[in-house]
């Protein structure tokens, strides 16, 4: 199962483009209750999968889900760094990511 090492640099601007999906947390334990709800539930899909152009024309795949991964954070001087262990699919992984951070995360390493 893969294990994703993710920091966040600047935690404050760890924010996707649209609020409704975006993160809202401000805590190293606080982002990895967030992120870890986007991979073992469908509720950050669906509420993406809504704003799209045609929701019913979306993927159905796009909203696979893991209900026992897990995320722990830790903050480490100004970073925030997250660890995912997830049977997700890396592309969703990452788009996941997106969508609650934007592109104000790293991937450092995937083992």
């Amino acid at each position: 199962m893969p294990v994703y090492s993710i920091s966040l640099p600047d935690p404050s601007k760890a924010r996707g483009s649209d609020p409704r999906l975006s993160f809202t947390a401000s805590g190293a334990d606080a982002f990895a209750e967030q992120l870890q709800a986007a991979l073992r539930t469908p509720e950050l899909f669906e509420r993406w999968k809504a704003t799209q152009d045609e929701p019913d024309d979306v993927d159905p795949s796009l909203g696979a889900t893991d209900p026992a991964a897990t995320v722990t954070g830790q903050q480490a001087d100004l970073r925030i760094n997250l660890q995912a262990t997830t049977t997700l699919a890396g592309d969703l992984f990452k788009h996941r990511l997106r969508l609650l951070a934007g592109s104000n995360w790293e991937l450092r390493d995937v083992r």
